[in-house]
């Protein structure tokens, strides 16, 4: 991922103009570095198929962390989360204001789409992939999530509404960065169906982890503001932390039985995540 990496500091947004502290803010949250981890799953699929497309494909890879890093800018602020600490560093609205966190959550959203349009790909390929961010990454994925996340604060979901919430504000930003990779690789559509729903139930794990860890990890081992789930519709709060531990076992071994169906170069392209990320709660 260190290509990645680099390609993210060498193409942060660049508006220059006197206001003082407007680029800066745009960039500082990208930087401020995160797992990588949805970036990470569009560029093994590519990588393991056509890995000539590696380099046109880092713009979308990192339209991706964009909108990923607009949804946490805005998630943090005061009248959602309220959160100080986001990737170790303060939350933008406490590092500046709230106005600018607010503007650049904004300019981070459109300028994911801005990238995609401009990257090196055919037309045809880059209309999709728009169609697809923006429909996991909108109203009717993350966006309903987060909606739904912030309306039934202090209001118990039973288990099926808590996986929807999660499915639209987590799990769909996750499956679509598999399909995206599919998509500029060319993978068939019976494919990049399985993929997306291994992606769904990958969201859904990542999730249950991080409430484990938002439960059982200070905010220094975090890297970010914990605790502030107890009014939150939470897995641990309905499930309790030990039975919370045995669903996201059992969906861990769910998803190792469906990696093992996929072919040579999906395993290969997936296996370090899988190893990473799959019992990361243990």
């Amino acid at each position: 991922m260190q290509r990645f990496e680099t390609y993210l500091t060498e193409n942060l947004p660049k508006v220059p103009s006197f206001h003082p502290i407007y680029e800066d803010a745009l960039g500082v949250m990208l930087e401020a570095g995160g797992k990588r981890f949805r970036p990470m799953l569009l560029l093994s699929i590519v990588d393991a198929y056509e890995p000539m497309l590696y380099n046109s494909s880092l713009p979308v890879a990192l339209a991706i962390e964009m909108l990923h890093t607009y949804s946490l800018i805005h998630d943090d602020l005061p009248a959602m989360d309220n959160a100080d600490l986001r990737r170790g560093h303060p939350t933008l609205h406490k590092r500046y204001d709230e106005v600018t966190a607010i503007l650049a959550g904004d300019a981070l959203n459109t300028e994911a789409f801005y990238l995609i349009a401009k990257a090196p790909l055919r037309e045809d390929v880059k209309i999709k992939l728009v169609e697809l961010l923006a429909r996991d990454g909108g109203s009717r994925g993350m966006v309903l999530g987060q909606a739904i996340d912030c309306y039934f604060e202090n209001k118990p979901l039973d288990l099926e509404q808590i996986k929807t919430l999660h499915t639209n504000k987590t799990a769909k930003l996750i499956a679509v960065s598999l399909q995206m990779g599919a998509v500029i690789v060319g993978l068939e559509k019976k494919i990049q169906d399985e993929l997306y729903a291994f992606g769904i139930d990958l969201g859904l794990l990542f999730q249950i982890q991080d409430d484990i860890i938002d439960e059982t990890q200070s905010e220094e081992e975090a890297g970010k503001t914990t605790g502030i789930d107890a009014d939150k519709n939470s897995f641990v709060n309905l499930l309790g932390l030990d039975e919370t531990v045995a669903q996201a076992d059992a969906l861990a071994k769910d998803l190792q039985r469906r990696f093992e169906d996929f072919d040579e170069k999906l395993q290969t392209a997936l296996q370090p995540l899988m190893n990473k990320y799959l019992h990361r709660h243990n």
